[in-house]
């Protein structure tokens, strides 16, 4: 199997890190501030995002072509951005506890990169364009 280390220094690749860690600290603070069910979400979009990290950066994405992994890291994106924002909204304004406030604020910020990498994504699939090198060469990146 091989490792993909020029896609950890990509955009899409640092956006998915910077996606893993903004919910990863949003589950730390829920889970200070014992909230099952932002803990549940959080954690569960941080290990869909690694799913992906890892089938990326493991080139699995080539071996696996049964589905079309852009559109569904699209949609992926989109709906985890949605579910953040609706999630921190409801957190940020019952909270009790500080770390509730804090969770929901920065799973704000994890829902703006969600969004970030869904729009990136989206602009490059192509839907019944022909493809210039220039574009299959992009992808790569």
């Amino acid at each position: 199997m091989e490792v993909d280390l020029a896609f950890l220094k990509s955009t899409k690749g640092l956006l998915k890190i910077a996606e893993m860690v903004c919910v990863f600290v949003a589950f730390v603070c829920y889970a200070v501030a014992s909230r099952p069910p932002y803990i549940a979400a959080t954690c569960m979009e941080f290990f869909i995002t690694f799913g992906f990290l890892l089938l990326y950066l493991l080139k699995l994405n080539k071996m696996f072509t049964l589905f079309f992994w852009p559109l569904i890291d699209v949609f992926n994106s989109f709906f985890a951005a949605t579910l953040m924002c609706i999630l921190s909204l409801v957190a940020v304004c019952t909270y009790t506890v500080k770390g509730t406030l804090s969770g929901g604020i920065v799973g704000f910020v994890a829902a703006a990169f969600l969004s970030l990498d869904g729009y990136i994504l989206l602009k490059k699939i192509t839907f019944n364009k022909p493809r210039t090198t220039t574009e299959a060469q992009q992808e790569g990146d």
